[in-house]
């Protein structure tokens, strides 16, 4: 239940740290900061905010949203009554979000009876509602109605969103881009590191980036010796033409990071598999993944699709991983060999004994 009085005394706004958080925080960091706002963070996801939401919402709703409704509970009980609930309904002409995360306010406003305010500005490009239009609507919910003041706080966001994806872009992690953006600072030195195995994660901000849903994928690949690449390492442009390179069209608002990051990487063989993680019973991200396994089929490129919910264990999770990586050894090896090349010494101490090399 949301309260509809609302006092100015307390400028803080509530930001779960889910869905749309792991995407565009580093803009609403510089946003919400230059308007004068504080901003309240949700805890790190836990059991306990994942059960928290799965006790809320009927069991057929995806693990994502269960999500946001334990991070919305989780501010509530922190004490922060006035919460960022956006409603992201398209982010180009006809280029959608899914029907649960286009109904995001009204979802929370029907399954948490707790009384809060709740922020709800809207972007529905097809419907002509701009970004412009979506960051004054919250601005106007502070009592902010100077655009001049609007304008350079949008401006103040761009510049922390940017300076992030330079980081991201160069290489840099997202838990480290991240901490750098907020702080204002940027790291240009590029980062290379160098993997026997390299591999490409299609999947969303949310579920790939909160290492409690994603059981902390990146940096078990790392410790087997997997380089693994994201969405945030390329840019709009290369995960848009990738898309039509493949001969199809982005019809998804969250396209570019699952299809066109999959098929920037495999069309120009830059990695050795690809990973999809998704949330069990996702419509879009099902045909997205279905339209990838179909391409890299063609190309012969591996290809392992990992799904997840809250009853997801990480032993099979780990045991799946590992087959993969096996598997991607093994088919690495052997074209190594065709090749006459018979000594990779990364590969034999990446897992050990288990990778033997030829001498």
């Amino acid at each position: 239940m949301t309260d509809n009085t609302f006092s100015t005394a307390k400028r803080k706004i509530g930001v779960p740290r889910a869905l749309s958080y792991y995407g565009n925080y580093p803009f609403y960091y510089g946003f919400f900061t230059a308007l004068g706002l504080e901003i309240v963070l949700s805890d790190k996801t836990t059991t306990g905010i994942i059960n928290e939401g799965v006790e809320r919402v009927v069991s057929d709703t995806c693990l994502p949203i269960k999500v946001f409704v334990g991070h919305v509970l989780n501010l509530l009980e922190k004490g922060c009554d006035t919460i960022f609930v956006p409603s992201l309904q398209s982010s180009s002409y006809k280029i959608n979000n899914c029907s649960k995360i286009r109904g995001l306010p009204e979802i929370i406003r029907n399954v948490i009876d707790k009384p809060f305010r709740m922020i709800e500005p809207t972007i529905d490009k097809t419907e002509g509602i701009s970004f412009k239009d979506f960051c004054s609507e919250i601005a106007h919910d502070f009592d902010i109605f100077d655009e001049d003041f609007i304008s350079s706080a949008i401006k103040s966001g761009w510049e922390v969103y940017n300076n992030f994806h330079t980081m991201t872009n160069a290489g840099i992690s997202y838990e480290e881009a991240l901490k750098n953006a907020v702080e204002g600072n940027v790291i240009k030195k590029p980062v290379s590191v160098v993997r026997p195995l390299s591999v490409v994660i299609m999947a969303h901000g949310y579920n790939l980036f909160d290492e409690r849903i994603s059981m902390r994928l990146i940096k078990k690949l790392d410790k087997m010796g997997v380089k693994a690449y994201t969405a945030l390492n390329v840019t709009k442009e290369d995960a848009l033409n990738s898309i039509r390179e493949l001969g199809e069209i982005q019809y998804w608002a969250n396209e570019l990071d699952l299809t066109g990051t999959a098929a920037y990487y495999m069309l120009n063989n830059k990695v050795d598999g690809i990973i999809a993680l998704s949330a069990f019973g996702c419509g879009p991200d099902s045909l997205m993944v279905d339209e990838i396994q179909y391409h890299a089929k063609e190309r012969k490129m591996p290809m392992i699709h990992l799904t997840i919910d809250e009853h997801t264990g990480e032993a099979g999770f780990v045991t799946r991983i590992e087959a993969f990586v096996d598997m991607l050894i093994r088919k690495k090896r052997k074209a190594l060999e065709k090749n006459n090349v018979y000594t990779i010494p990364q590969l034999a101490s990446a897992k050990k004994e288990r990778f033997l090399t030829k001498v």
